[in-house]
C-alpha cells in the first residue's frame, strides 16, 4: 500500500511575480555596474567625410510672392550695350536678356551677325536665368552631370550669365556669335556692369 501524498500548498500568485521582479532587478543591477566598469569604447572616424547636408530653405508662407526682376529698361540698355561691347572688339553678336524666370525681356543683334546667334543667345541666357549661375560654369562641370545638357531649353555653353542685384538674381544676359563663349560672357558682363554699376 502506497503511503498517501500530501497535498503542496499552492503559492500566492504575488510570489512568482517577486521572484520575477528579483531577477530582473539582479540582471539590471549586474549590467549596470558592469557598464560603470567597462570603459567606453569610441567608434573610430570613418576614413572620408560624409557629404554636408544643404541648409533648408525658406518656403513663403504668403498667398502671392513678389520676387525681383529686371525691368525692360535695364534690359534694353544691356543687350545694347553688350552688342556694342562686343563690336568694339572686333565681332559680330546676338544678345538677349531674360528677366528671373527666363523669359526674354530684350534681344539686340548686330547687323551682320549669324542668324544662329539670335537662338544661341537665348539659350545662353535662359539656361543662366534657370541655373542662376554662369553657363561657363555650368559647362565646366557637365562632365559630372552630363543630364544637364539634356534639359529642354538649356544650352550649356560659355556666354551666359546672370544678373543680380543685391545678391538676388533678377535676370540674365546671353552673348553669342564671338570666336570664344569666354568672350561673349564678357562683353555680356561688362555690359552688366556698366548698366547696374556693379
Amino acid at each position: 500500500m502506497r503511503p498517501a501524498r500530501i497535498p503542496r500548498l499552492a503559492r500566492p500568485a504575488h510570489h512568482e511575480g517577486m521572484n520575477s521582479l528579483t531577477a530582473l532587478l539582479t540582471v539590471s543591477a549586474l549590467s549596470l555596474a558592469a557598464a560603470q566598469t567597462t570603459p567606453a569604447q569610441t567608434t573610430p572616424a570613418p576614413a572620408t567625410a560624409a557629404p554636408t547636408t544643404p541648409a533648408p530653405v525658406t518656403l513663403a508662407t504668403t498667398v502671392t510672392v513678389s520676387p525681383p526682376s529686371l525691368s525692360l529698361s535695364a534690359a534694353t540698355r544691356i543687350a545694347t550695350l553688350a552688342v556694342n561691347t562686343c563690336a568694339q572688339l572686333g565681332y559680330h553678336v546676338s544678345v538677349t536678356v531674360v528677366d528671373r524666370s527666363g523669359v526674354t525681356l530684350a534681344v539686340a543683334r548686330s547687323e551682320n551677325a549669324g542668324p544662329h546667334t539670335v537662338g544661341a543667345s537665348l539659350g545662353k541666357a535662359f539656361t543662366s536665368a534657370s541655373a542662376r549661375n554662369f553657363t561657363s560654369e555650368i559647362a565646366r562641370n557637365l562632365p559630372g552631370n552630363p543630364g544637364l545638357a539634356d534639359i529642354p531649353g538649356y544650352l550649356v555653353l560659355a556666354g551666359g550669365a546672370p544678373i543680380r542685384v543685391n545678391g538676388a538674381v533678377v535676370g540674365a544676359v546671353g552673348v553669342g556669335g564671338a570666336p570664344s563663349g569666354m568672350i561673349d560672357e564678357k562683353c555680356g558682363t561688362d555690359a552688366v556692369v556698366a548698366v547696374l554699376g556693379q
